[in-house]
């Protein structure tokens, strides 16, 4: 007995139909994922920006930051990192935390500007909010914009209550940046080699 098989419109019934159930069950994944983990890798829009999480594609507009020791002076130890070095770091934040340093892309030219995360230098409790643009796009307030967002982010998506930020005290613009962004000036710390960094600081909720 020959056994029928099902029409083309049939399974084509189905598949829509399964294509469809796929779709919602995606949603409801990303709904459970952290931003970083969403699949469109976007974790916040602003007017000019759009924050999404790095990939492969951004490594030589990145390293236009990550290797520019002028651009990096303010940021970590102020060495210039080499591509294997930050690719290395950001997806072991990635893996392990959910979140880490992200890409800014300019909305009108689609063009990498800069980074901007959450990151926890050493282990540390607090997350710290570290950021850098490609020099040509300095003094636009594109680092206050891409700092609201990714304190926003933070804030709202990762259930951050307290986010630090650290800035030497001869850099008054990044300061300014911190401050509009909405962070408050905490307290200055001596490092070890007797230089000073000052802390700036988001607390949501009772002070820690």
């Amino acid at each position: 007995m020959e056994h029928s098989k099902p029409s083309e419109e049939k399974l084509s019934s189905r598949e829509k139909a399964a294509n469809e159930q796929n779709r919602q069950d995606n949603i409801k994944a990303d709904n459970l994922l952290p931003s970083f983990a969403r699949r469109d890798g976007v974790l916040f829009e602003t007017t000019r920006l759009v924050g999404r999480r790095l990939s492969m594609d951004d490594v030589d507009a990145l390293y236009a930051v990550y290797g520019d020791a002028e651009a990096m002076r303010w940021v970590g130890d102020a060495q210039p990192l080499t591509r294997a070095q930050w690719v290395e770091v950001t997806y072991n934040n990635y893996t392990s935390r959910g979140y880490g340093m992200t890409a800014l892309v300019e909305r009108q030219t689609g063009a990498v500007v800069g980074f901007c995360g959450l990151v926890h230098p050493g282990g540390q409790e607090d997350a710290e909010l570290k950021y850098a643009l490609r020099r040509e796009y300095w003094g636009k307030g594109l680092a206050t914009e891409a700092a609201s967002a990714m304190l926003d982010y933070g804030v709202r998506t990762v259930g951050s209550t307290r986010i630090i930020a650290t800035v030497a005290p001869e850099h008054a613009r990044s300061q300014r940046v911190l401050l509009k962004a909405g962070m408050t000036q905490l307290a200055t710390r001596q490092n070890d080699d007797g230089t000073f960094t000052e802390i700036f600081a988001l607390s949501i909720g009772p002070p820690l």
